[in-house]
């Protein structure tokens, strides 16, 4: 059941989106759907004001389940940041704030700070919430952190972090047939939003034909599958300040050829309500995340193409158990002792195939600079691209 608050916001979220639906004469890309959703001014999920993370929002991010992320991630950071001076950090969709927390508390520690933290944040909300964190966890750094509307102007060295923002990119969503390829959008029947075909334009028909031939294998008619047209644009737009350091991606998501396998014949679009996963994007629109897993064969494409060389893909396992996870987690234990039940379930949260081990991916590009990342020397999973 929704509460009166929240039903008077999915009442406004709809009649704007059926209003896009109108004026585009009955059929709205699900792209531009998505887009609505999440990001419309005071409308959309990341605009409003729900909250969004945590036990009482509606999905769990790694940083929010230990402080053993972040203090890892710190630990790849300053692998770069020793490297360079007067070095930065651009953080692009903070969420709560954790991961700037602990990134920032394991670098002060290590005396490897950054002269600045940067954070790209569209939601007002998000941004209150992620400033009362620092504040109440790392008062004496706060005067380091800068909040963005839009990516630095100006040039700078150090490093990139997105974590699991990729997956919120819109998508186009697409059928297979034998016959012709339809692009999948939405019309409003005047009592509710659903799915509705439209023959897919050239563009879209072209690129189903990449995904199909990456594939390697025939796909069922009818095969429903989706692509983020805007993710080597944007990604290339967000590092393009960027000097000299790193960018790291993390996000669930596979590389293209297992993207787009047969078996996987529905896609994997899913939406996050109050910590359940829901099928329905139109059914709480505006109050629910949507989400798609990352092609990260797209994500090492834009890489290239933005200027940087792809210097690593691992899943997260790999990725934190190559940047010490587990003496991270005996200093847990040895600071407090009853903290090993604790601490042990997290990490396999974290760590484990069935938990977020496999499923999340980190990539890291890098721009005028030669190292061996960390993360990445016990296992090298690009050639899976």
């Amino acid at each position: 059941m929704l509460g009166a608050a929240q039903a008077e916001h999915a009442a406004r979220v709809r009649a704007h989106i059926v209003a896009a639906i109108a004026a585009a004469g009955g059929w709205l890309s699900f792209e531009r759907y998505m887009e609505l959703a999440l990001y419309a001014p005071g409308l959309g999920y990341y605009s409003a004001g729900a909250r969004k993370l945590g036990p009482g929002g509606d999905f769990t991010t790694a940083p929010e389940i230990s402080a053993l992320f972040g203090t890892c991630v710190a630990k790849q950071c300053a692998e770069v940041l020793a490297a360079l001076t007067r070095a930065a950090i651009l953080e692009i969709g903070a969420g709560s704030g954790r991961l700037a927390v602990d990134v920032l508390r394991r670098l002060q520690s290590a005396k490897c700070l950054p002269e600045r933290y940067l954070i790209l944040e569209v939601s007002a909300d998000l941004r209150a919430r992620q400033h009362a964190c620092l504040r109440d966890s790392v008062p004496d750094l706060l005067d380091r952190v800068e909040w963005l509307d839009e990516p630095p102007a100006e040039q700078f060295d150090g490093v990139v972090l997105a974590n699991e923002v990729l997956d919120a990119l819109p998508v186009r969503r697409f059928r297979w047939h034998s016959t012709g390829v339809e692009e999948m959008g939405v019309a409003f029947d005047g009592e509710r939003m659903h799915w509705s075909a439209a023959p897919a334009n050239e563009h879209t028909t072209r690129e189903c034909g990449r995904l199909h031939a990456a594939a390697g294998f025939a796909w069922d008619d009818g095969y429903s599958s989706e692509y983020c047209p805007r993710l080597g644009a944007w990604t290339t737009e967000v590092t393009r300040s960027l000097d000299r350091g790193a960018v790291l991606w993390f996000d669930y998501g596979l590389p293209r050829a297992q993207y787009y396998l047969p078996e996987r014949h529905e896609g994997t679009l899913i939406c996050h309500f109050r910590h359940r996963t829901e099928l329905d994007p139109f059914r709480h629109a505006g109050l629910q995340d949507i989400t798609a897993w990352v092609d990260f064969t797209s994500l090492a494409e834009a890489s290239e193409a933005a200027g940087f060389e792809l210097a690593g893909f691992t899943t997260q396992t790999y990725f934190l158990a190559g940047l010490g996870i587990e003496r991270e987690m005996q200093a847990m234990v040895a600071q407090d002792a009853h903290a090993a039940l604790r601490v042990s379930q997290q990490a396999r949260r974290l760590l484990m195939p069935g938990e977020m081990g496999e499923g999340f991916k980190a990539m890291a590009w890098l721009r005028g600079l030669e190292l061996e990342l960390a993360g990445f020397r016990l296992r090298d999973l690009r050639h899976t691209l």
